[in-house]
């Protein structure tokens, strides 16, 4: 009996040995992925891109990290950034712009397959993408500005609305109503708008926030879905 015990225990261990450098060899690949996948030019901005600076991250090493060059414009929009000097990756997943002692000044964590999303106390959430789709989204951003008609499902306007290209706070935009919706949009009042992850993004005054998704036939529809949907087309 206490040889079976022995055995069990000694099978239990070498389990766990095994699972452990499992795990190991998973978080050595993933950084050494970050690491080799990195390089390139990246766009460092706010949530919705108002204020914008490209970031080059290359191989070479530096000092505690790796090289990289920021555009000449970033101190001016983006001021944290004159503390960066190089990137590295640290632990598992993230993603470290950091200062000349190798301390972070943003840290970012991977949330879709090329954008990466970072916290700094007191300012709030910035994004760092690849460039060629940071730019194709502004482009699908300026493809929303203008004048817009709501629908009900059977067709029927309801409301007009324009969206503007005007900043209204950090990362939203002015959107204005025009005379004569209907009494729960009227009601609904949106002033701010913005392009937030594919959706478009309708906020009023009192904080309430409305989303809408494009469908399959170039309309952007409220969600989630009701059986009598809000559709906003392009006019």
């Amino acid at each position: 009996m206490v040889g079976l015990r022995v055995l069990a225990f000694a099978i239990a261990a070498c389990a766990a040995a095994m699972g452990i450098a499992q795990m190991s060899s998973a978080r050595a690949q993933d950084a050494t992925t970050l690491k080799k996948t990195m390089p390139g030019q990246w766009e460092l901005s706010t949530t919705e891109r108002s204020k914008t600076c490209v970031v080059t991250l290359k191989a070479d090493a530096a000092g505690h990290g790796y090289k990289l060059e920021l555009e000449p414009a970033c101190k001016a929009a983006l001021p944290f950034t004159k503390d960066i000097v190089a990137w590295s990756v640290k632990g598992l997943d993230i993603v470290r712009l950091q200062d000349a002692t190798g301390e972070a000044v943003i840290d970012f964590t991977e949330v879709e397959a090329g954008i990466f999303e970072g916290l700094r106390q007191g300012e709030g959430v910035y994004i760092l993408q690849d460039l060629a789709a940071a730019r194709s989204m502004a482009k699908s951003m300026d493809q929303m500005i203008g004048d817009w008609s709501m629908v009900r499902g059977n067709g029927q306007p309801v409301c007009g609305l324009t969206l503007t290209n005007t900043e209204a706070s950090q990362d939203n935009f002015q959107v204005f109503l025009k005379p004569k919706c209907d009494p729960a949009i009227a009601q609904f009042n949106p002033t701010q708008w913005r392009l937030e992850r594919g959706q478009i993004i309708l906020m009023s005054k009192s904080g309430d926030v409305w989303q809408f998704e494009a469908d399959d036939n170039a309309q952007w529809r409220r969600v989630p879905d009701t059986a009598d949907p809000l559709i906003m087309l392009r006019q």
